[in-house]
């Protein structure tokens, strides 16, 4: 199953937030939203970074509620691993194991098209082996 497929399932509306805006913005969009992530975006649509619930949490613990009043900027991860919609499932699945995060930006031709989660790859996964399970289940009973 390739990126392209679970974002035909899931769509490829993505929550995004400015770089200027403060954290206390993104806590209450991601709250509103209940998501865990939100990607950084510039004026035309780039990824300029990713900000996640753990990246807040991160900050308030070490700078107590202060820290809410920081930029997005100032905090969120620059250096943004993305995935493209020819990448599979299992390919997903090792990259965010491997960085330990949960949230992969879908870039195409340099802009933010979608994004997946470790959610959606498990939910996927487990749509697979119950898929799969039945498959043998049939065979087996037909044999």
């Amino acid at each position: 199953m390739t990126v392209r497929k679970i974002l035909e399932t899931k769509g490829r509306a993505v929550a995004t937030i400015g770089p200027d805006q403060t954290l206390a913005d993104a806590a209450k969009s991601l709250g509103e939203q209940r998501i865990g992530a939100l990607v950084v975006t510039d004026g035309d649509g780039r990824i300029a970074g990713i900000l996640s619930e753990r990246d807040i949490v991160r900050v308030v613990g070490r700078d107590g509620a202060l820290a809410l009043e920081q930029r997005v900027s100032a905090v969120m991860t620059s250096d943004v691993t993305t995935c493209s919609e020819n990448q599979t499932a299992s390919e997903l699945l090792e990259i965010m194991t491997n960085g330990r995060f949960r949230h992969l930006p879908v870039e195409r031709d340099g802009q933010l098209d979608g994004i997946i989660s470790i959610g959606d790859v498990v939910k996927l996964r487990i749509e697979d082996v119950e898929r799969e399970s039945e498959e043998i289940k049939l065979y087996i009973a037909t044999a």
